[in-house]
């Protein structure tokens, strides 16, 4: 079955709503297949210049950017956080760098139990608290999922560094050069908003019953993502969150992000990003062990998660996107159908292209 039959049968089922798939191969454009409707409440198409705001796939652009600063010599993996954020130093913080930021080594990845909606707005007050955050372990001697913390370390030393939002590096380093402008975001512009995909909940929302289920299995979930900041379509359709940098995601376009990916390994229309000596230091792997805040298997390179011989990242509501150095493919999927952690979508378009 080819990729277009596949997602077309997941609408049809009422599995998905619209999804969109995107591969590219040595820098070409081999499959941009899309399915369903952006936004069902109008009945308007899912076409493949539709972002979608995709949770953590988008940490994959908030690591690029990082590259492309370490490659102008803006700062360096080992430079210490310090250097660029004197603040960031309280409680024993002082020996983190960007190597640490990247492998999710810095031991921040909690957040307040009161932290809003509102709040994640606010990058001032966001860093603040980061800042005066007290580690769970001693930087670099540990990793453990920051999902949320990980936009905001990263998006301060980016501003730190260059003087810039880290929304305006990605359009000026990134999007802009590869022609994603409209395709590539991490604050949407309020006027482009209207063309965004509605997400739309693949589920009943956590009762108290689940999310304690949740707290006894897992204790540090809730220390990481706060129950007002669990991943949600209502959350991620709001105005404010998606006016908001908030770079532990992004809204993209499956061919928006396979594109970026595809300009790490190689150009595309005479556009690279990185050179092979980045993209090899990108490429291995620099942290591995037990997950501290799920308990998991953990194997990073710098900046991306190692997906067997890929990298790359998920996202909470299912989507994926990820880049393979070896076969020269890039692979992504983007849906607004908000089931989180249901990755049976990706597993089908990956079996659809491998057959």
């Amino acid at each position: 079955m080819s990729v277009q039959d596949t997602i077309d049968e997941l609408v049809a089922e009422g599995v998905e709503t619209g999804v969109q798939v995107a591969v590219y191969e040595h820098g070409e454009l081999v499959v941009d297949a899309v399915a369903g409707l952006a936004d069902p409440a109008t009945g308007r198409a899912m076409t493949p210049d539709t972002p979608i705001f995709s949770t953590s796939t988008g940490k994959g652009m908030t690591a690029t950017v990082l590259h492309i600063l370490v490659q102008r010599g803006v700062f360096g993996y080992d430079t210490p956080v310090t250097e660029l954020w004197p603040e960031f130093g309280a409680h024993g913080k002082q020996a983190a760098t960007v190597r640490h930021v990247l492998t999710h080594a810095v031991g921040v990845p909690g957040l307040p139990a009161d932290t809003t909606p509102e709040d994640l707005a606010d990058w001032a007050r966001m860093c603040e608290v980061l800042a005066d955050a007290e580690p769970w372990w001693e930087p670099g001697t540990r990793t453990g999922y920051h999902a949320i913390t990980f936009g905001y370390l990263a998006g301060e030393l980016v501003r730190r560094g260059t003087g810039k939002p880290i929304d305006q590096v990605l359009l000026e380093e990134v999007a802009a050069p590869l022609g994603l402008s409209q395709e590539l975001y991490f604050a949407v512009p309020p006027a482009e908003q209207a063309r965004l995909a509605r997400l739309v909940p693949g589920g009943p929302p956590m009762d108290e019953a689940t999310i304690r289920q949740l707290t006894e299995a897992m204790p540090l979930l809730f220390k990481a993502a706060p129950p007002a900041l669990q991943p949600s379509a209502e959350l991620y359709n709001r105005t404010d969150f998606l006016s908001a940098n908030v770079p532990a995601g992004g809204t993209v376009t499956a061919r928006g992000i396979a594109r970026m990916y595809a300009a790490l390994l190689g150009e595309v229309d005479g556009v690279r990003l990185l050179t092979p000596e980045t993209l090899d230091l990108v490429s291995a792997v620099a942290i591995e062990g037990t997950d501290q805040v799920f308990g998991n298997p953990a194997r990073l390179a710098l900046g991306y998660a190692v997906i067997g011989g890929a990298l790359g990242w998920s996202g909470a509501n299912g989507s994926h996107a990820e880049f393979d150095p070896a076969t020269g493919r890039t692979f992504a999927v983007t849906k607004n159908r908000f089931g989180a952690g249901d990755f049976n979508t990706v597993e089908r378009v990956r079996a659809a292209l491998a057959g």
